[in-house]
């Protein structure tokens, strides 16, 4: 049974993989749709990642707490490392003093 799992997921990937090579043959030219695809790669890691946050951690309010300096280091234009590196820290900060009170 696993193996018919494994080959339908195949199949899928496969299959999402092929279609706009069979289905698009010229280049798209339509300014709208050009700037859609563009997008859509963010949209759908920002739509998976951001619901992860919150259900990350123990506690919510390390979780904002955590985002919000992100948000902050991000909009300065600071390495990924940087960002991840912070909110990480910050996350670990405020849970250790969430259960110290």
């Amino acid at each position: 049974m696993t193996l018919v799992h494994v080959l339908v997921m195949a199949g899928v990937t496969y299959l999402v993989r092929m279609l706009p090579f069979v289905l698009f043959r010229k280049k798209i030219e339509n300014r709208f749709i050009k700037s859609f695809l563009y997008y859509v790669p963010y949209a759908v890691l920002g739509a998976m990642t951001f619901p992860a946050i919150f259900s990350s951690t123990t506690y919510v309010y390390s979780a904002i707490a955590g985002t919000a300096v992100a948000v902050f280091l991000a909009f300065r234009e600071k390495s990924l490392l940087t960002v991840a590196s912070f909110a990480c820290l910050t996350v670990y900060i405020v849970e250790g003093l969430i259960k110290l009170f």
